[in-house]
């Protein structure tokens, strides 16, 4: 069974279509008009071995902000649509990623309950175009939407790409264990509550 799902989100703000795949081979196509967010989703797909095709057009002339919240809030639909009921899944996740002289942590779990804990230095405003503000909007959208608990945290770094590089990658990877599904299970849900 292939857990996958379809999102489009239109708003007057933007026009959002989104595929992902969880068993995926991090294959991706992404397009938001915004070039370092685009190299960030693109390193998120590939090393979650996520197959994202994301499509975005947003109100740029006004700033990124609207295109990045809703790419992640589209994102997050799209984790808990593909996830369905949760049975058999791991829940819990973490990975602990250097780039050069960063090193960012991130663990998940995907307990239904969405939230973001982030604490992330990011030393400088932009990179390029890109307001590294909304690395932590893209995140609480992301985690809110999909119903899952998310830690990340900047251990090291100087360098604002290498930092928001490493987080997402970190997140990928974390998330990508938590989704697994373990056979031991044998399609329980991991929850002694019965239910996530």
């Amino acid at each position: 069974m292939m857990r996958e799902a379809s999102i489009e989100r239109m708003t007057k703000e933007t026009d959002i279509r989104m595929t992902l795949g969880l068993d995926g081979r991090g294959a991706t196509v992404v397009e938001t008009g915004i070039p370092f967010f685009d190299h960030m989703l693109t390193a998120f797909g590939r090393h979650g071995l996520f197959d994202l095709n994301l499509i975005a057009q947003g109100d740029l002339e006004v700033d990124a902000h609207h295109t990045v919240e809703d790419c992640g809030i589209v994102l997050g639909q799209a984790f808990a649509n593909a996830l369905g009921d949760r049975a058999g899944i791991t829940r819990f996740g973490n990975a602990l990623i250097p780039m050069d002289e960063a090193l960012v942590l991130a663990a998940v779990d995907i307990s239904g309950r969405g939230q973001l804990h982030w604490d992330v230095a990011l030393p400088i405003e932009f990179i390029g175009t890109f307001d590294t503000s909304l690395a932590k909007e893209f995140f609480i959208a992301l985690c809110t939407n999909a119903g899952i608990t998310m830690h990340i945290r900047s251990l090291t770094g100087e360098n604002s790409h290498h930092i928001i590089e490493a987080a997402s990658k970190a997140a990928a990877r974390a998330l990508a264990e938590a989704v697994a599904i373990d056979a031991r299970t044998q399609g329980a849900i991991p929850s002694t509550k019965g239910t996530l």
